[in-house]
């Protein structure tokens, strides 16, 4: 995984988590891969990881099951999907929204474009 110096590496493999129970690669109720298995498969320190850990436990997105590791929580899609719905409105929106008005786009013109994007990265 490439990391971005704009963030902190512990909320990159965060976002990298809940990317990959989105896409529904890990399922709710599922074990996730132990702390020093991610370590070493993102190339970063256990304590790094510890600390997502400890940040998707907060958002109760993940639990720990005492002795037996991380498991992800029933409703933790519904949880990310909250959380990333609120920061893109509030973050990524405001920048997006002033880039159309400025091209003079209307919502219309992008629609196909959506779509297009849709259907060759997750289809």
């Amino acid at each position: 995984m490439e990391f971005k110096e704009t963030q902190a590496i512990y909320v990159q493999i965060a976002d990298y988590i809940c990317e990959q129970i989105l896409l529904t690669k890990w399922q709710p109720e599922e074990r996730i891969p132990s702390v020093r298995e991610l370590a070493v498969s993102l190339e970063v320190n256990p304590n790094t990881v510890m600390r997502t850990c400890e940040l998707l436990q907060q958002q109760e997105i993940i639990q720990n099951k005492r002795g037996i590791g991380y498991f992800i929580s029933g409703d933790a899609v519904k949880k990310i999907k909250q959380f990333k719905k609120e920061t893109f409105i509030k973050n990524e929106l405001p920048s997006f929204f002033r880039s159309m008005y400025l091209l003079d786009l209307d919502l219309d013109e992008l629609k196909p474009h959506f779509e297009k994007f849709k259907k060759s990265n997750f289809n």
